[in-house]
């Protein structure tokens, strides 16, 4: 998203923690963040018009996902990993994680089926999904 809008502005403000690494780095930017509201709330949106979603639930889900991707992102930095460094599972499940648990907030507990579906499911959606925009040229690391 930020290559769309020009300038980034990091969501850290390029500080530090108390362990003398970056919060979260240069790859969480507000631009992203609220690209990423925005896409996710308006494919809400059109999916309502359809008729198989509600756009105040996308809204949730959006901003959950972007703050659980936030979130995986301080814990690699805690870790010492790098920018575009592979995670396994946090890379695939902290956006989820961050839904689910935002959602649950607002709304309650999400099935228990539907809760291993998606936690079986994710993991193999998002390799495949991030492989398909590497070989696009839309991402840098295939991970």
């Amino acid at each position: 998203m930020a290559k769309i809008a020009g300038k980034k502005h990091p969501i850290d403000f390029g500080k530090n923690f108390l362990d003398n690494r970056r919060i979260l780095g240069e790859g969480k930017t507000l631009e992203g963040f609220i690209g990423g509201v925005a896409i996710g709330t308006g494919v809400a949106f059109l999916l309502q018009i359809a008729g198989f979603h509600n756009t105040e639930k996308g809204l949730v889900l959006s901003v959950g996902a972007l703050l659980g991707d936030m979130a995986g992102s301080f814990l690699k930095r805690r870790l010492g990993l790098k920018r575009g460094e592979p995670a396994p599972l946090i890379d695939q499940l902290d956006f989820l994680t961050g839904s689910l648990v935002l959602y649950w907030i607002l709304y309650g507990p999400v099935d228990a089926n539907m809760l291993i579906i998606l936690f079986l499911l994710t993991p193999v959606l998002h390799v495949l999904t991030n492989a398909m925009a590497y070989l696009l040229g839309l991402k840098n690391e295939p991970w």
